[in-house]
Parts: structure tokens; sequence; C-alpha cells
């Protein structure tokens, strides 16, 4: 078989106008006698020579990960901050509060631990789930550069990248919410680029910023609303969890919603009486009349869901719930638009260029 040939963002130099780092957020508190400042957010900033776009974009990565997501590939190629710089975008590549550069001190926050299920949680969830096949989809994954599994090169790269992450995922959320938008507020309108964990960050950043965040890209945003899906492999397939994790819908502490919701308990939901397929969910949405999302309305969003993943089986019902709330957005199978084979890492896999070609474009017919 002939080799393919290699995407232009792997050939020839990127020219950088500037390249810098800087902290966004935080505030100092008190321990142990000394001054600490909790809650920063570590930023990387990228300038292309070229550069072309009127907003830049954001890159925050999910749980587990830094910002190494998007500035290379375990099997050594470029990262997607790469291909927007080639396409002309400023670029600023962030480590979470608590994650990577941006943990001052570990007496600062809660616990703090590395993924449930150890390795073979990572293969299984992330880089080999056609060897489990724990959903439906898992047995179409074909794009990993190589085994993804413990020895192979690619793997093992990506695995020394995988840290631990804070415990608390509400105090996460607030966290990212204030730096995010405390970047904002430093380097002015922006596109915001999230995966996985981060993905409720997207909605939170825009709802306390909503004429700063130009667009959203949302690579499978956590998610489904209101209740985490459990995986138990066929022929049952999924069970929702019994108390719900996203109380406000899309996250974990509070949206503004219209008409306002005091608490999480004013959102009541509900559970679809049928799900698209054997292969899918049933939706939670909020029962009717349902609140809107004023702060998100307006905003261009892309939600894009790769074949194989376990957010195949269920982000159809953020996109649902999006609509339901007044918030217009594009939901997209990378399958039907000839990109198969993907699992949940996207950015890593070895389409990995022709995905952000995609996104590019999204951008381009959506911000013209």
């Amino acid at each position: 078989m002939a080799k393919a040939k290699p995407h232009p963002t792997d050939e020839g130099p990127i020219h950088l106008a500037d390249h810098g780092w800087f902290y966004a957020g935080g505030e100092y508190v008190e321990r142990g006698g000394k001054p600490l400042l909790y809650g920063a957010m570590y930023v990387e900033r990228f300038v292309p020579e070229q550069a072309t776009r009127p907003y830049p974009v954001v890159m925050i990565h999910g749980n587990g990960q830094t910002g190494t997501n998007f500035t290379g590939t375990p099997d050594g190629r470029r990262g997607w901050a790469h291909d927007f710089l080639r396409a002309g975008y400023t670029v600023y590549v962030v480590d979470q509060p608590v994650r990577g550069r941006s943990t001052q001190s570990d007496a600062l926050y809660g616990k703090s631990e590395m993924r449930p299920g150890g390795l073979r949680g990572v293969e299984t969830r992330f880089t080999a789930p056609e060897t489990a096949n724990l959903w439906p989809q898992a047995k179409r994954h074909t794009q990993w550069p190589g085994s993804g599994q413990k020895g192979d090169p690619a793997f093992d790269q990506f695995y020394a990248s995988q840290v631990e992450s804070l415990v608390d995922a509400d105090e996460s959320e607030n966290l990212n919410q204030k730096a995010g938008a405390a970047l904002l507020d430093r380097i002015g309108p922006a596109i915001v680029m999230v995966h996985s964990q981060s993905g409720a960050f997207g909605w939170l950043i825009a709802d306390a910023r909503p004429k700063l965040v130009k667009a959203i890209l949302s690579i499978e945003p956590n998610g489904p609303p209101f209740f985490d899906v459990e995986f138990k492999g066929a022929p049952d397939w999924f069970a929702y969890a019994k108390k719900p994790a996203r109380k406000w819908g899309l996250a974990r502490i509070p949206l503004t919603y219209d008409p306002p919701a005091a608490t999480p308990g004013a959102l009541e939901w509900k559970l679809e009486d049928a799900a698209p397929s054997a292969e899918h969910v049933r939706c939670y949405l909020q029962a009717e009349p349902a609140r809107r999302l004023p702060n998100l309305a307006g905003i261009p969003i892309l939600i894009l869901t790769a074949e194989a993943s376990y957010h195949a089986a269920y982000d159809h019902a953020t996109s649902a719930f999006l609509t339901q709330a007044g918030v217009e957005n594009d939901f997209v199978r990378l399958e039907d638009i000839g990109l198969p084979g993907n699992g949940h890492m996207i950015m890593c896999e070895r389409n990995s260029h022709e995905v952000a070609d995609y996104l590019i474009g999204w951008l381009e017919r959506r911000l013209r």
C-alpha cells in the first residue's frame, strides 16, 4: 500500500510572529502562613507571522489531559494548534487550573487522582475501545495511530501525558469559568474550543462573557444533560446513573436561565419515550415549558462527535437540550462528513488534520 501523502500542516516551517505565556485569573489565599495564588490558569500564546483571522482560538483540554493534546500528536505529528496557526489564527493553549503548569501547590486544592481504571481504563475509553466493546459503536474504531495498547510507541507517549485531575468536579467548573472569563477579559473576543470534560466550561465561559465568545467548537462535550451514562456492554449497553451529575442541565454549577432558576431543583427534567436507535440513549430534556439559555443564544456552536467514541451514544442529547433551550447549534457526526473510525481523542488520531480542516471550514462559513 502506498504511503499517504503528508498533510500540509506537517510540511515545512510554521513561522511565528510571537510566542509566549502568561497566567489568567487566580486569587491570593493564605496556606500555612504563606500567600499562594489559587485558581490561576497557565496560557501559552502562539501568533502566526500571517495572522489573518479576526478572532483567536482558545483551546481547553479535557479530564486527565493538559495542553499537550493540541501541540502535537502521540505519533509525532503537529497538533491542532499548528493547523489553526497555518490557517492564520492566533492560538491560546491552556492548562486547566490545578493541572499541569497551573498547579502552584498541592496544598491549595482538594484531592486529585488519576483516571479511574488506570492504564486499562485509558485503553478501553480512549485508544483501543474496540478491545472491550462497552458501547455498540466501539468496534468501528480504526483511527488510533497504532494498537492503542501498552507497549505501542504512540500509546506509551499518550499515556505518559496523562495527569491527575481535581476530584471535586464542581470546583473544577468554578475555577475554569473564572479563569476562562479572566482570559477573555485580557485577550478580547475569541473562539473557544473545548473537549470532553471542558465541554461544560464552554457553556459556562460563554454564560459569563457572552459578548466575548464569538463561537464555540465543542468537541464531544461533557454530558449528556443531567445524568451520566454507564456503559455495560452487550446486550443492554447503557444505564443512566441514579443521581444527577450536571444538576444545571449542561453543567454542575449555575447557568443563567430564563425564567430564572434559583436552584437546580427548579429545573424539571423528563426522559424521552424512545431513543433514536438501539445504539443511542434516550435524552433527558427539560419538562415543558422549557427555560431558555439567553446568554448562549446567538453564539455559533458546533458539537462534533466521533463515530466510535462513547460520546456517539449520547452527544445528540446535548444538542437537543440546547435546541430546546433556544440555542441553535450544528450537531455533526464525523462519519457523516466522510471521516469515519474516530474515538474520543480525535485530535490525537491519524486523521486529526482532516478534522481540523473541517473545523476551520466551519468557522469560515459561520463567522463570515
